[in-house]
């Protein structure tokens, strides 16, 4: 447990040793469910810490690029191990800090364990090709080498699993890394480098620098050390870090991920219970804080009266509450910036002529950032409501008069991350599989979640174009060399001057 009477002032993780910020000032990590609570202090780096930071990360490249990559697995599937280990305590500062429930909160930490591991076994895995040569003597080939420096950019969403899911391909494939999390969440992100450390990561191949993103997100982006920025966060900040590395000279690679706005579409042959349960849970849970999160339901008409009936009932009997209860299914937003950004879209949806049929903001639970599971009918498919990402637990409710029109709908928007449909027919799944817009897609289940080992990433407004996890992070954490050795050259002997290496 974390006493606020007694919280602690966390340190920055540079070259294999804690330390206090160069800028001496902290600020206050505390619980979104009792603001009250103060669960640490976190160095507000400065830039003088980012420069400290990626010098680290620069020295330390060569030696953990040229270590075997079954030494760099053993690393990694010891952190999996320790994390495993400590998955209570870490879940519970989780949940303490972000807002999701226990349940969540150690569910996400057994994911990274489970994302640690899967990378230290792609250690062992085969990178590059041999390839077939015109010349039959020559042997051609290619390799994967490491990008270099790293810069890993975190939301305070899944503050340990994202983390997990960009440093450890980074670090299996041999590059080294400097970690900004949220400035909201700093406590869990100390907790998994505590981890990786303890696992026996060398000095300076994994750096921590917490504080916020206006002071020094430039510094790091534009540090003439980073050779790529894997990045999660809002569309705003990833398209102007994207400008500011193409402006650069030095060739960065850049990965964003971004957000979404993702639809489920019920039939009128869907398994309404299945669906309606799968809704809720992708567009309710962790207070709807999550990227792949549901937002709009197009639900065909016959179907659609008795679905809403039902959805609202179930989302009325949803608890929200003290997210360290075993009874709550919702704690609270992260923030008050949050829960007010919430709060505006409920009154925009209204504005717009939409009808609240259940949710807002529940009163009786005191100063914590809640906001009960909203849902609106009435929304027009061009309203805002129905356009953009809200992240928090409101859902809009449309009516559809078939699959065609469903798909149209779930196309219209920016975004496309993941999608949803529920159906009993084979050839509509398929053509719904063929034609949405979208990067991650489910039939009968719910629009959030992602298994370790497989791709994650969008398209349009979501993603660039490379995907994390499973086998395809090597395409972003590597670069291709492309080797042409002759075997059968053999360099002419020197000239040996005369009487040269004979007996005496």
């Amino acid at each position: 447990m974390i006493a606020t009477a007694t919280a602690k002032t966390y340190q920055n993780y540079i070259g294999g040793e804690w330390a206090d910020s160069s800028s001496g000032a902290t600020g206050e990590n505390r619980n979104p469910a009792r603001p009250g609570e103060i669960l640490g202090h976190f160095q507000s780096s400065a830039i003088a810490d980012v420069d400290r930071a990626m010098d680290a990360a620069h020295g330390a490249l060569d030696g953990w690029r040229k270590m075997s990559p079954i030494a760099r697995g053993n690393i990694l599937y010891k952190a999996s191990q320790i994390v495993e280990r400590r998955a209570d305590e870490i879940g519970e500062a989780l949940t303490r800090e972000e807002g999701k429930t226990l349940k969540e909160g150690k569910g996400e930490t057994l994911r990274a364990s489970a994302i640690l591991r899967f990378f230290a076994g792609e250690t062992a895995q085969p990178v590059g090709d041999r390839l077939p040569s015109s010349n039959p003597t020559t042997f051609l080939y290619t390799e994967r080498v490491p990008l270099g420096v790293v810069a890993a950019i975190t939301p305070w969403n899944f503050p340990i699993a994202i983390p997990a899911w960009k440093i450890a391909p980074a670090l299996a494939y041999g590059n080294t890394v400097v970690f900004k999390p949220a400035e909201l969440t700093p406590l869990t992100a100390t907790l998994l480098v505590e981890c990786l450390a303890e696992a026996g990561l060398p000095p300076g191949v994994l750096n921590l620098v917490t504080g916020s993103g206006r002071a020094i997100g430039d510094a790091i982006v534009g540090h003439e050390a980073v050779n790529a920025i894997t990045f999660t966060g809002s569309n705003e900040v990833g398209k102007a870090l994207y400008r500011r590395a193409l402006d650069s000279e030095r060739g960065v690679k850049v990965q964003l991920e971004m957000g979404g706005k993702n639809p489920v579409i019920v039939l009128n042959d869907a398994d309404l219970d299945l669906a309606l349960t799968q809704t809720i849970n992708g567009a309710m849970m962790s207070s709807g804080q999550k990227c792949t999160a549901t937002s709009r339901a197009f639900v065909q008409r016959g179907v659609y009266d008795e679905f809403v009936d039902k959805l609202i009932a179930r989302a009325g009997s949803l608890r929200v509450g003290d997210p360290l209860a075993a009874t709550t299914d919702l704690g609270p937003l992260v923030s008050a910036g949050q829960r007010d950004s919430v709060m505006d879209y409920i009154g925009i949806g209204r504005a717009e002529g939409g009808e609240m049929v259940t949710g807002g903001a529940p009163e009786e639970l005191g100063d914590g950032y809640f906001v009960k599971p909203t849902i609106f009918t009435g929304i027009a498919p061009t309203g805002r409501l129905a356009q953009e990402e809200i992240f928090g637990p409101v859902l809009a409710v449309l009516p559809i008069d078939d699959p065609a029109e469903g798909l149209a709908l779930a196309n219209s928007v920016k975004y496309g991350l993941s999608a949803s449909i529920f159906t009993r027919d084979i050839a509509t799944a398929f053509g719904f599989i063929r034609d949405i817009d979208a990067g991650i897609i489910h039939v009968n289940s719910e629009t959030a979640g992602a298994e370790p080992h497989a791709p994650f990433g969008g398209m349009k407004a979501s993603s660039s174009f490379s995907r994390e996890q499973g086998k395809t992070a090597v395409d972003f954490f590597t670069q291709v060399k492309t080797v042409y050795f002759d075997w059968a050259y053999k360099a002419p002997l020197a000239d040996k001057e005369e009487g040269a290496g004979a007996p005496a």
